[in-house]
């Protein structure tokens, strides 16, 4: 039987914090407009935080939103991943119920995570690289769909003993929140903080968030002192009687509160000398048994449940129950709002009670709760069960028993996907392994997915024992998994240096080769190096054994590294056996990733038609089966096949089915990576405007990376070369040392050169060019297999860098060699899609234009290479060369015809898609060729040269022999005047003198209508 309280403040009056008070209330309103807002408070102990947020809840409950609080639980329990998030969560379903299943739908098994109540949570792959960021995701929609139509406050009290999943998140919902009527307010104790506090540097991340803002809650003046001590007191209190609390408390509210209890309550007795015994004064005139009850609900955590506290207390259910009536009546204990728990008034209360408990008395307490416990779980919730356990057992400094409850605390951590707390745990567990004795260790289990680690020597009854080994390879994966990368790559080596000095199973090279794969992968995140060093030693490892799952899974990452750094038929060999050993173990993860590599190369090797049936075949697989990483991968992979070999409409279904699936399944990062590539491919068919959204979509959540490069040459396309460096600068970041690979490191070089060409630095773009084949195009071999599909925008953006540079004097140095690199690269590409073919072509027809050599024919081959393909803007560039090559081959008028309506058609496509530059030099051309690009408009022959009309007067009266002189007579204009109309008359018609231009006007017939 609870106790079903209200405990009313010992200060009915709510002192000061106007403006604390005024700035909740107006995120409040903000956040009922409808956009998310955050508010951190924080102060130190005591300081009236709590009082601060229970009056600003209370206000908020009037003005008809919803209030969920949910609180950090503090070290005793720890391992209890997301504590205030399921409790606030949990609140929120008892409020809202209809609305919460209504926004869960269809992800109550993933949610059921955070919310046990849901259901039970879907199994994962033990590795899912996703499965944390998808959680994240899926709770940030249910928020937002929550909050959709009412204002929900959540509040997640004392921050500073968030366990890390908790921080991220809230780091990751205060980032992603766009839509729905949100305040989240958290409160901090500002004096636990110390140098290296992890919540540290969550605070300066969020204070950079403009929908996030910081109150630090300050001590009371002695104004507010004496109206705290009146609202206590209930009447005026004597001056020098406010000046000595005040003195002793230092302005702390909490102080303050005890202080004037304390002397109220006892005024013969002079105030307790150290804030410690003050602290304790309330508990020590409480009878024998409440006081009793109070030191075992300091130790058993932040709250202790009704039925786990009888247990552990061992007293009568009446006898119990007047304790703990006397403990609330006595403001030190207080029961939660449900009825069913207990916790102190205040945090400082509970810590001085428990520091007050001898070490005997701690650790018998502790083994008491674990023992009650272990008797009957249900005495907690089930969430919790595990995790309080191994704390229990832990404190009790009992090894034998904590070592297999933190174990199980482990498993249960992974279940959740809380990484960190499972890395800190299994810690625990190795430094416990040493101390629990041997027929303990013996008898543990391969447990979950440490079963799935590497498989176990057959009949060998020792590899069904769980080793210590087991435990750092646990580890490794977590730390990856948390970001604790550094951490886990520690681990790994000394996995290593312990199978290499204590082997004593058939399975070891399989243990050792799976550490040195994590190694790679693990390289590669700490920016350490690429990882071959580790795979190769890892393949050297499992070479000659049987079919295994650690076999397969190496081969598949050598495919996945050759792939990305060296394509080729090594990699090829790899994906084929990394398929071939996964169907034999059944190991289904690793055939699907393997058979979308094999798939890739094929696709790159030139067999289009088999490597995307097999690409499209893992999908169908995947989708059926659940797989979820397999998924989100492909649907990057399959899309960027597909752009690169000119389907670009089919990459973008692919794409907007990939974007479905991952919304659904709150995979931001793929969805970001997803809108990136679908924004490439909506640039390519000339969908430019919504191709910006695409890529601004993917910066909007703070992945600017994926979409840089892509941003960047649409960007350039438009003639925005600040924006374009801008771009190229971002993707640079992002790729950092993984810009080493052709697929990284030749888009980049594209847009360099192309930002150098435009701004007509023609010996950085040479450079850019220069030093990327210098260090990619192998003598003899070309390119790397696979990088065709970008190693031709690089070269077509070289050559035409040097065509539109023919004639200057200043090019020609380097010219020739220039241009001969790029023959030589060229012909060690492939042309097997049409679009490499295209772009073989017009690679061709650029060079010669560069040597003066370019004829009609050769662009009218572009032309009908791009007429093919659905990319409009690249037809439209080709139109406009064969245009300008018509134009100067002269003779034929159907050839200035036909170039009229090349030039209409370009710059049609460049004034709908924005394409300033090729808008530009499509009506430089028309402009100097005198032609008119809209076929109904009634021109004047004048205005089709670009003069004005004060250059038509002049003109008009230079084609009738005035001079100078004669013309500004004439104009009433000075004489230097005339003179400089006449010279940008002789520029805009392309003549040398006076002459020239009379004849071109009385060949034009432009005066004719006036004589």
């Amino acid at each position: 039987m609870a106790i079903h309280t209200f405990v009313g403040k010992v200060c009915p009056v709510f002192v000061g914090r106007a403006e604390e008070a005024g700035a909740l209330r107006d995120a409040l309103a903000r956040a009922a407009a409808g956009t998310p807002q955050t508010v951190l408070v924080g102060g130190e102990a005591g300081v009236g935080k709590s009082r601060l947020i229970e009056e600003f809840t209370a206000t908020a409950t009037q003005a008809d939103a919803v209030v969920a609080v949910g609180g950090c639980v503090e070290i005793g329990a720890e391992g209890l991943p997301f504590a205030p998030f399921s409790a606030a969560l949990r609140a929120l379903r008892r409020e809202l119920p209809a609305e919460t299943a209504e926004a869960a739908t269809g992800q109550e098994e993933e949610l059921a995570r955070l919310l046990p109540e849901l259901g039970e949570p879907r199994h994962a792959p033990w590795d899912d690289e996703a499965a944390l960021a998808r959680l994240f995701e899926l709770t940030a929609r249910l928020l937002e769909r929550v909050a959709a139509h009412r204002t929900v406050v959540l509040v997640l009290e004392d921050l500073h003993w968030a366990d890390a999943s908790t921080r991220h998140l809230l780091a990751h919902l205060v980032r992603t929140l766009r839509t729905g009527r949100l305040l989240l307010v958290a409160s901090y104790r500002t004096d636990d903080l110390h140098r290296r506090h992890p919540l540290r540097p969550l605070l300066a991340e969020l204070d950079r968030l403009r929908t996030v803002r910081r109150i630090a809650l300050g001590r009371f003046d002695r104004t507010e002192v004496a109206r705290q001590l009146t609202g206590i007191l209930a009447t005026e209190p004597d001056p020098a009687r406010v000046e000595e609390i005040f003195e002793r408390s230092d302005g702390n509210a909490f102080f303050v509160e005890e202080l004037a209890v304390a002397s109220r309550e006892d005024r013969r007795a002079g105030l307790p000398d150290s804030l410690r015994d003050l602290l304790l004064v309330r508990v020590d005139r409480l009878p024998e048994t409440a006081r009793r009850v109070a030191r075992t609900v300091a130790e058993g955590g932040s709250t202790v449940e009704h039925r786990l506290l009888a247990a552990v207390a061992g007293l009568a259910e009446d006898d119990l129950i007047e304790a703990l009536r006397a403990a609330v009546d006595a403001h030190i204990l207080r029961a939660t709002p449900d009825g069913d728990s207990y916790r102190f008034r205040h945090s400082l209360v509970r810590e001085a009670v428990g520091d007050d408990l001898l070490p005997g008395e701690r650790i018998r307490l502790e083994r008491r709760y674990a023992t009650a416990l272990e008797a009957d779980p249900t005495l907690v919730p089930a969430d919790q069960y595990a995790p309080r356990l191994a704390g229990y057992w832990y404190h009790a400094r009992d090894a034998a028993k904590a070592l297999p409850a933190v174990l199980d605390a482990a498993a249960a951590a992974r279940h959740r996907h809380a990484h960190s707390e499972r890395l800190r745990l299994l810690e625990r567990a190795m430094e416990l392994w040493d101390l629990a004795p041997a027929s303990v260790r013996a008898g543990l289990r391969p447990y979950g997915h440490a079963r799935e680690t590497y498989p176990r020597a057959a009949h060998d009854p020792a590899s069904e024992r769980l080793r210590y080994v087991d435990l750092l390879a646990e580890a490794a994966v977590a730390g990856r998994l948390c970001g604790e990368a550094e951490h886990a790559l520690e681990i790994t080596g000394r996995a290593l240096r312990l199978l290499d000095k204590d082997s004593d199973s058939e399975d070891d090279p399989l243990r050792a080769a799976w550490f040195w794969a994590q190694r790679a992968r693990l390289m590669r995140h700490t920016a350490r190096g690429d990882g071959w060093a580790e795979l190769t030693t890892a393949q050297r490892l499992v070479r000659g054994l049987p079919p295994s799952t650690v076999h397969a899974e190496v081969l598949a990452l050598v495919a996945t590294w050759s792939t990305r750094h060296v394509p080729g038929p090594e990699a090829f060999s790899a994906a084929e056996r990394a398929v071939e050993y996964a169907r034999l173990v059944g190991a289904r993860d690793i055939e699907l990733n393997a058979r979308l590599t094999l798939g890739g190369l094929l696709v790159e090797a030139g067999d289009i038609g088999t490597g995307l049936a097999e690409m499209y075949a893992v999908q169908e697989r995947a989708e059926a089966l659940g797989h979820t990483q397999v998924t989100g991968r492909l649907h990057v992979d399959l899309p960027a096949r597909l752009e690169d070999i000119g389907r670009s409409r089919e990459a973008v279904e692919v794409l907007r089915r990939g974007l479905e699936l991952a919304r659904g399944l709150g995979l931001l990062d793929t969805e970001a990576r997803v809108r990136a590539h679908l924004g490439v491919s909506l640039f390519s068919l000339g969908r430019w405007d919504e191709a910006a959204a695409a890529f601004e979509c993917v910066e909007r959540v703070g992945r600017q990376g994926p979409a840089a490069t892509g941003h960047a040459r649409l960007a350039l396309a438009r003639g925005d070369v600040t924006e374009a460096e801008r771009q190229l600068t971002a993707a640079r970041a992002s790729f950092g040392t993984r810009a080493t690979s052709a697929r990284h490191r030749l888009p980049l070089a594209h847009l360099a050169l192309g930002i150098a060409a435009e701004e007509g630095r023609l010996a950085d773009a040479r450079a850019a060019l220069h030093d990327v084949l210098d260090e990619l195009d192998v003598p003899g071999e070309g390119f790397p297999p696979g990088s065709r599909a970008h190693a031709w925008p690089l070269l077509l953006a070289a050559a035409t860098a040097e065509a539109d540079a023919f004639g200057l004097p200043a090019a020609e140095p380097g010219r020739a060699e220039t241009l001969a690199r790029i023959r030589k690269a060229a012909k060690t590409l492939t042309t097997h899609a049409p679009v490499w073919h295209a772009y073989e072509r017009w690679v061709r027809a650029e060079v010669l234009r560069a040597e003066g050599r370019d004829e009609p024919l050769d662009w009218s081959e572009v032309v009908a290479a791009f007429e093919t393909l659905e990319r409009p803007y690249d037809l439209a560039r080709a139109r406009h060369r064969l245009a300008a090559s018509l134009l100067a081959a002269g003779g034929e008028e159907d050839g200035c015809e036909r170039a009229t309506e090349l030039l209409r058609l370009a710059g049609a496509v460049a004034g709908h898609l924005g394409a300033r530059p090729l808008a530009d030099s499509v009506a430089l051309l028309a402009r100097r060729a005198r032609l008119p690009l809209s076929p109904t408009a009634r021109r004047d022959p004048a205005e089709s040269l670009g003069l004005t009309s004060r250059e038509r007067d002049v003109l008009r009266l230079v084609a009738a022999g005035h001079s100078n002189r004669q013309i500004a007579g004439e104009l009433f204009i000075s004489p230097k005047t005339a003179s400089v109309h006449v010279s940008n008359i002789l520029a805009k018609l392309g003549v040398s003198g006076r002459g020239e231009a009379a004849a071109l006007a009385h060949r034009l017939q432009l005066f004719a209508a006036e004589a």
